[in-house]
């Protein structure tokens, strides 16, 4: 990582452990960069090229003593190609209003964060967040964030939170009505988030860690190609590295 100002102001330290969220019976560690208020996006843009990730103003990445199952990865827009359900999915939403809002508390979109997570993460803590608990998860930066809305008609549908980089986007966090089942709002967020960057000719949507171990992330191998970043290199995935069990 480049070490001159302002990066050399940065710096690192371990947590102790703590359960981790996406493998049972394991436990976790982050390396943490700081102090949070330097983290403006030029720096915030190096440290995903780097691995790193935000929650809020928290900037991490995994750093667990004995698991390497977190793995970066991104999309280069330039080689990415829609397959046939991504592509019925984009003509099936294409009338969605989209709208970018300011990153100030809405009630609405509270309210369709919490039915959010009763209905695809129960049991998983974030389900049970407060008004407070959810600002600080998605309403704080110090890095150039959007925050996105997709309304059908007047019923908001969809709220993607985005990063914009250097050198593409961060996905950071979509939740959306999960209220019909045919819908497919989810993969349409990121198809949006592609050809957003397409738009912006910026090369990469990043898409925060892919866990071979975790149901809910394979949704991200449908994204190809898919560059990961692997033992300090970024790489393109193939097949193959999807079934490997310890990549990074």
């Amino acid at each position: 990582m480049q070490k001159d100002y302002p990066f050399g102001l940065i710096q690192f330290y371990a947590t102790a452990p703590y359960a981790c969220s996406y493998i049972p019976d394991n436990t976790a560690r982050s390396q943490v960069a700081t102090p949070g208020h330097l983290i403006d996006t030029l720096i915030y843009s190096e440290l995903v090229r780097n691995g790193f990730r935000r929650s809020g103003v928290f900037t991490y990445r995994p750093y667990c003593d004995h698991c390497r199952s977190c793995v970066p990865v991104r999309v280069p827009i330039e080689h990415f190609a829609a397959n046939r359900s991504q592509r019925r999915a984009w003509r099936q939403h294409q009338e969605l209003q989209v709208f970018e809002r300011p990153l100030l508390f809405s009630e609405e979109h509270y309210g369709l964060y919490q039915r959010y997570q009763a209905s695809r993460h129960a049991g998983g803590g974030m389900d049970l967040d407060n008004r407070e608990q959810y600002g600080h998860f998605l309403l704080q930066s110090h890095v150039d964030t959007r925050l996105i809305e997709f309304r059908d008609s007047e019923a908001l549908r969809m709220v993607s939170v985005v990063d914009r980089l250097s050198d593409g986007l961060s996905s950071v966090y979509t939740f959306f009505d999960t209220s019909d089942s045919r819908a497919s709002y989810g993969t349409f967020s990121i198809l949006w988030q592609l050809a957003a960057c397409a738009r912006l000719g910026l090369p990469y949507l990043y898409l925060g860690y892919w866990i071979r171990e975790s149901p809910k992330m394979t949704y991200k191998q449908r994204f190809a190609p898919l560059e990961g970043r692997i033992r300090g290199e970024w790489r393109r995935l193939d097949p193959a590295d999807f079934d490997e069990p310890d990549l990074a």
